[in-house]
């Protein structure tokens, strides 16, 4: 197979201006440039841009995979109201990382593995895109997947405590499914992880309550929001009005620390479940191989009792197949005779099939094919 890499960016929160675009034009003639996106695919070569450039200066995402298995993921996130200290409890390794650019920071999600399959795009960004507005309205179960890979990659010391498990990691998302698929976390990792997870507690949001709230904030914060309005991407600044409101209503408890679990405790649960898994497959694949066995036993137990009632017959529908000099109807004759060898070892005739057998083949002794095929009936073993 030959290399193939996949580059996408995406601007979400304001477009790119149209010098913007030209400035992103200088780095490749091939790349599909529109004012929320670039795209570039590579056959052989490489990305002539900075991904962290890139980044820090025009887009809000990054989805980046190659045919060799390597996936990235990237969110640049406005610092604005997001509690970064906590976010980078989330990031202990290269597989999840953040780093402070500005104003902003930015989150990578790396997973490589060389085994597989490769299956080509995916629509990855449009799958994972939406987890940046969830991450910035508040919901860290992203960062906790996050985390969770790093864990199955053994890359966090396994004395190490696991951080704030958030609510909702038993229902999650179509993103958040993607994004555990993009990362290859194990699904049963998620689930032992999840047994903790408080449920999800169903959010919407009233327009009479947000007018209210709206009214009742203080004079300084309605100006510094209708400033930064004028400012900044009215977008970034209409979700951070959201999440306030959000977490005004939202009782005021904190994340629960899910008891000190510590990695050592969640991989020796995931690896029991895993082998509990295995063993209830098994014991699954053993009964339907038996219920298969049985139900074949029983057709064939059948199909013998109808060949009994017409045995003469067939024996003479083995001769007539055997007169067409036809391979086809060799093998169609062998079995015919395997069937009637059964039948008489059902009905102890094995010495009166055999001898019949052995005329049969002295009579055809000048047709080879036949004999051989005869032979890899084992019918003459």
């Amino acid at each position: 197979m030959s290399e193939y890499q996949y580059y996408e960016f995406l601007a979400l929160d304001q477009p790119l201006t149209s010098n913007e675009m030209q400035q992103l034009r200088a780095f490749s003639t091939r790349a599909r440039i529109t004012p929320t996106s670039f795209i570039n695919e590579y056959n052989w070569g490489n990305f002539r841009g900075d991904v962290n450039r890139f980044m820090t200066k025009y887009f809000d995402a990054f989805v980046y995979f190659a045919n060799w298995g390597t996936h990235e993921l990237r969110f640049r996130l406005p610092k604005a109201g997001m509690d970064v200290s906590m976010a980078k409890r989330y990031c202990p390794s290269e597989h999840a990382s953040m780093r402070l650019a500005g104003e902003h920071a930015i989150l990578t999600l790396w997973s490589e593995r060389e085994e597989g399959e490769w299956e080509g795009d995916r629509g990855w960004m449009s799958s994972l895109a939406p987890l940046r507005a969830d991450l910035m309205a508040g919901d860290l179960r992203c960062l906790y997947l996050g985390w969770l890979h790093c864990v199955g990659c053994d890359e966090v010391e396994e004395e190490e405590v696991e951080p704030p498990v958030p609510p909702g990691l038993r229902e999650l998302t179509a993103p958040l499914r993607a994004l555990a698929d993009f990362l290859r976390v194990d699904e049963t990792l998620i689930e032992v992880a999840a047994e903790v997870s408080p449920p999800l507690a169903a959010e919407r949001d009233s327009a009479e309550e947000l007018r209210s709230w709206i009214q009742a904030l203080p004079g300084p914060d309605k100006d510094s929001l209708l400033y930064r309005l004028t400012q900044e991407s009215p977008i970034a600044v209409q979700r951070e009005i959201l999440r306030r409101f959000r977490e005004a209503r939202r009782p005021q408890s904190p994340l629960p620390e899910a008891g000190g679990r510590t990695v050592r405790k969640l991989l020796s649960t995931r690896d029991q479940r895993t082998q509990e898994k295995q063993r209830r497959t098994a014991e699954k694949k053993a009964r339907e191989e038996a219920r298969r066995k049985k139900e074949a036993a029983a057709a064939r137990q059948a199909y013998l009792d109808g060949l009994a009632q017409r045995a003469p017959q067939a024996w003479q529908q083995v001769e007539a197949l055997i007169q067409t000099h036809q391979p086809k109807r060799y093998d169609e004759a062998a079995q015919l005779l395997r069937d009637l060898c059964d039948l008489a070892e059902r009905q102890d005739k094995t010495a009166e099939a055999r001898a019949r057998l052995q005329a049969l083949r002295d009579a055809h002794a000048n047709k080879p094919s036949l004999l051989r095929r005869l032979d890899e009936a084992g019918l003459f073993s």
